[in-house]
């Protein structure tokens, strides 16, 4: 039950956690934000290797709709963090301060609009394996099945979106995403627990969205087949 809650509860969070911590360089300055960012790959290293054989089931089976989707998503996911992995290592100066290789403002800007398509993909990840995730929840916490309760969950995962839509316009994600460039940014000075709240909401938001979408292809390739 320990390992079963560490490797599909605890992890995740931990790297989804890093990973939001990372996105608030002005409020931590390089330092810790190197710190967190190479203690994500770490947990990134072990969260591979606890399910190092997902990658032995990648030719295995016939492929429809959903898991052409779910294909496509890890990667684009797992360029990124690709990018994201070997602009740290050009750009660090603190971690790898010994061996700086490049202060190149374009590779500097690469790293960043890596980090926010992580932030959306990492999102997208976590509402694929959204029923998973719930299940191993309700054994750890011996809930047991409920209409009231489901259709609380449901409640929350529409109020999960709304935040989220309004959150994804507040922090100018899609400018972000773009490789656009954002004149305003964050004031840490005035506030710091709403730059996390928005973020967290975007990746909630994100996650329910891509768990209801993947949830329609499965639902219309049953269809499809019978």
């Amino acid at each position: 039950m320990l390992r079963l809650t560490t490797d599909r509860l605890l992890l995740p969070a931990s790297m989804a956690a890093l990973l939001l911590l990372s996105l608030a360089y002005w409020w931590l300055d390089n330092g810790p934000h190197e710190i967190f960012g190479t203690a994500m790959f770490g947990l990134l290293a072990w969260h591979l290797y606890t399910n190092r054989r997902w990658f032995l089931k990648v030719r295995i089976g016939r492929y429809d709709a959903r898991r052409w989707a779910v294909a496509v998503m890890h990667t684009w996911l797992a360029i990124n963090m690709a990018v994201l992995l070997v602009t740290s290592v050009l750009i660090s100066r603190s971690v790898l301060s010994f061996i700086q290789f490049t202060d190149n403002i374009s590779v500097i800007e690469f790293h960043w609009f890596s980090a926010y398509w992580v932030a959306m993909i990492v999102a997208v990840h976590v509402g694929s394996h959204w029923t998973r995730v719930m299940v191993t929840a309700a054994t750890v916490f011996r809930l047991s099945p409920s209409r009231i309760r489901s259709g609380v969950l449901r409640l929350v995962s529409m109020t999960f979106v709304a935040l989220g839509a309004w959150s994804f316009a507040v922090l100018g994600v899609a400018t972000k995403l773009m490789f656009g460039y954002c004149i305003e940014f964050w004031d840490f000075t005035a506030s710091i627990a709403p730059f996390f709240a928005h973020w967290a909401a975007v990746v909630a938001g994100v996650a329910v969205l891509s768990h209801y979408a993947l949830a329609g292809l499965r639902s219309a390739g049953k269809l499809r087949s019978q």
